[in-house]
């Protein structure tokens, strides 16, 4: 008998073991691979907080190439620059005095127009300053016999592949008819880049790996470098050792370090005032048979003197891999590998590509800008509003360790007493998270994003999945019910106080007996500040960041707030037309109140239903019936086919495709919902190296790849209140046989 027992212990461990996702195959099968030049082709290394991109020689050998395409930066989310104040402009000559129907003046951070004004000069300013660095470019320089350097286009042989599973890339190509070969990565904990570079070029006198440093640019979007402005800033050789030197960088105010050590026979040799040169040195007596010329280096850049992190390159190779295995290990994984839809394969790309740069651009100390850390779009600056795009994502995955970083930010204490001051300055009680800030959570001037509002429960929604990820882990053992009331009680003061502005920010009109949203720029930018009214995404996050702020005031132990409760009930209804949910209403005039505006940028209807979920309480306080769901289904299905038939695809934007699947997969539309992933528009296009491309201005768009994650999650594990099926938002026809592991059910 003991033996039948075990006999059937082993067949159903094999069975488990055979339904176990082998995943480094999964992720290996989608590593991206380059065999030609493409400025749209570059590949990044990276942890989060760093990240180096590199174009085919797997350096950053040919900027100028890149410039236009995807560039070659290095970057930190500690490296910011400011241009000297030389008219001594003041942050508060940015504000502009707003009537934005609240029954007081507000004050914001604008762009004035007048160019004569200390006021336009200012807004001009703190708009640009502090922006992103590229902290410096690592490269491999080949001159022919005439001293003249290869073009990018004379390269041959052009072999180049990413290894995801690994964190590493390794390039092959022919200059002059040579090999070269480099392997590239970057320390996982430290602002470190190291590659290990192998030809004969260098025995020849035809190559040298070569350290450039350049001034920042200050532009909107663009590679962060101006290469033409050596008078402005200093490279400094503060100490040099064998096959080790730091220098340090001076930049207008900003000063950083770069630590660069290396091995084999090579000697530094400055090139310029900003530029250094490992230069390779042919050894003395017989060379071993076999043995190429070889040039390993890593270049670490701190803001401090301080010992290296990194090490060598063998170092940081293998600190790499066991970083990128644990990480692909301990979190969520997809497997498409066993449905016959054609399309699964593409979704599996996407998915698998989207972890690798969202892990490389968007795990930083401060939010990330929609570009990470790859290059600069408006400046470097974070976009709080995309910070749902760029954090839920890991939350689902099971990294919520990054949503907890991201919340340590709005936390740390120059950060909350920037929102609390905020909110005073414009006359409402607790604090306001805006749109546009620089790191420190300030307001950057702007005509648009000063005005937009979206963005403010997201913290409420960020400390309700901490919430959730500590109820799950919770038994009864003393241990995890510590965590959950520790949770409470590090997040719990600012989501009231984030409850707070929300409530004081509603207007109550008499006459309809309603509570409104005004004098805001919707979700749905085209929706500008001067006529928005009540929107549809903004009415139903503002209920249901009051909602969870109530939950969690109940939950320590405190009463709810009766106003809270009030405006709950009270919320102006999603507006409507003809059975379906507007997808945006402006205030007109009196005699025409509401009016459709537009079809273009997000559909920010869908978003209300995609990214939220239908509460349905039951309580006394709400009426015999509890609180009733701010939409129906059947509307909402109808609203989504208006969407699909009006709206111009063209103008939307990345993440906007990933609305569409969330709210198709809510509403029970799953073929919809896979479509709605890989539509064939410019702006849902994922290039080779997993970017989602928009246009010539935004060659990548991080949300985007943030939305495809959140999207598949959901669908794969589903959401509260979803049927109790098998990956509920994929057809089930039996064609969509996605398997996964350790992904966590959306809110």
């Amino acid at each position: 008998m003991k033996k039948v027992f075990l006999s059937i212990a082993l067949a159903l461990a094999t069975m488990v073991m055979a339904q176990q996702i082998d995943r480094r195959e999964v992720v290996t099968r989608n590593n991206p691979k380059v065999t030609a030049v493409d400025s749209l082709g570059s590949l990044s290394v990276g942890n989060g907080h760093f990240a180096t991109t590199v174009d085919v020689t797997g350096l950053q050998s040919y900027p100028d190439y890149y410039k236009k395409g995807i560039s070659l930066c290095a970057q930190s989310d500690w490296a910011w620059h400011s241009y000297p104040n030389k008219n001594g402009y003041k942050a508060e000559e940015t504000l502009g005095e707003k009537d934005l129907g609240h029954g007081h003046k507000e004050l914001y951070a604008v762009q004035h127009r007048d160019k004569a004004t200390r006021g336009y000069g200012a807004s001009e300013y703190y708009r640009i300053n502090p922006h992103r660095m590229n902290l410096g470019a690592a490269g491999i320089e080949i001159v022919n016999k005439k001293g003249k350097q290869v073009a990018i286009t004379e390269l041959t042989d052009i072999n180049q592949s990413l290894d995801m599973w690994a964190g590493v890339i390794s390039s092959h190509f022919k200059a002059l008819g040579q090999n070269v070969d480099v392997q590239s990565v970057a320390h996982p904990n430290a602002s470190a880049f190291a590659a290990k570079v192998v030809t004969p070029l260098f025995l020849k006198g035809n190559a040298c790996v070569t350290f450039s440093f350049p001034y920042p640019s200050g532009g909107h979007v663009d590679d962060a470098s101006n290469w033409n402005a050596d008078d402005k800033h200093t490279t400094e050789v503060v100490s040099q050792e064998d096959c080790s030197v730091l220098l340090k960088r001076t930049v207008d105010a900003t000063v950083y370090y770069a630590r660069i050590t290396w091995e084999g026979n090579a000697d530094l040799v400055r090139k310029s005032q900003n530029k250094f040169a490992l230069v390779y040195i042919a050894p003395k007596g017989k060379v071993e048979k076999g043995v190429e010329p070889t040039i390993a280096f890593t270049i670490e850049y701190t803001q401090n003197v301080n010992e290296p992190t990194a090490g060598s390159f063998s170092k940081t190779l293998a600190a790499a891999d066991a970083y990128w295995k644990n990480y692909w290990n301990s979190g969520a994984i997809v497997d498409f590998s066993q449905c016959t839809d054609e399309r699964a394969k593409e979704v599996e790309r996407r998915v698998v590509l989207s972890q690798y740069l969202t892990a490389v651009n968007c795990q930083g100390n401060t939010p990330p800008q929609e570009s990470g850390l790859t290059l600069n779009t408006w400046f470097g600056r974070p976009h709080l509003e995309m910070t749902w795009w760029h954090t839920i994502d890991f939350s689902l995955f099971g990294h919520e360790e990054v949503l907890a970083r991201a919340l340590d930010w709005y936390n740390s204490p120059i950060v909350y007493d920037k929102a609390r001051e905020i909110a005073s300055r414009q006359g409402f009680n607790g604090i306001r998270w805006m749109k546009m800030t620089d790191p420190w959570a300030g307001e950057s001037p702007s005509n648009v994003g000063s005005f937009l509002l979206w963005q403010q429960p997201h913290y409420i929604y960020f400390a309700e999945e901490m919430y959730r990820h500590a109820q799950q882990m919770c038994s009864q053992t003393s241990s995890n019910i510590k965590e959950v009331a520790a949770v409470l009680d590090k997040y719990g003061k600012y989501v009231d106080e984030t409850a707070q502005f929300m409530a004081d920010y509603c207007t109550w009109d008499s006459v309809t007996g309603r509570y409104n949203l005004i004098g805001a720029t919707a979700l749905q930018e085209t929706m500008s500040w001067q006529y928005a009214y009540n929107q549809p995404f903004e009415l139903a996050y503002w209920r249901y960041g009051l909602l969870v702020a109530q939950q969690w005031r109940e939950r320590r132990g405190l009463e709810r707030v009766a106003k809270w409760d009030d405006i709950i009930k009270n919320i102006a209804p999603l507006p409507e037309r003809d059975g379906i949910y507007l997808a945006g209403i402006a205030r007109v005039t009196e005699d025409e109140k509401y009016r459709t505006l537009t079809t273009t940028d997000h559909p920010a209807v869908l978003a209300a239903c995609g990214m939220l979920p239908q509460f349905k309480v039951q309580q006394s306080m709400y009426g015999k019936d509890g609180l009733k769901p701010l939409y129906t289904d059947d509307k909402m299905r109808e609203t989504y086919k208006w969407v699909m038939k009006n709206f111009d695809f063209g103008d939307m934007w990345g993440w906007d495709f990933g609305v569409l699947a969330m709210s198709a997969a809510r509403l029970g539309l799953q073929e919809e919902a896979v479509q709605a992933l890989v539509l064939p528009v410019q702006k849902n296009t994922y290039l080779n190296n997993g970017h989602n491309f928009q246009n010539e201005r935004l060659k990548i768009y991080l949300p985007g790849n943030g939305a495809i994650l959140e999207s598949v999650a959901m669908m794969c594990a589903g959401w509260e209140g979803c049927p109790s099926i098998k990956n509920p938002g994929f057809p089930q026809n039996g064609k969509w046989n996605v398997r996964w592991e350790g992904l966590h059910k959306m809110q």
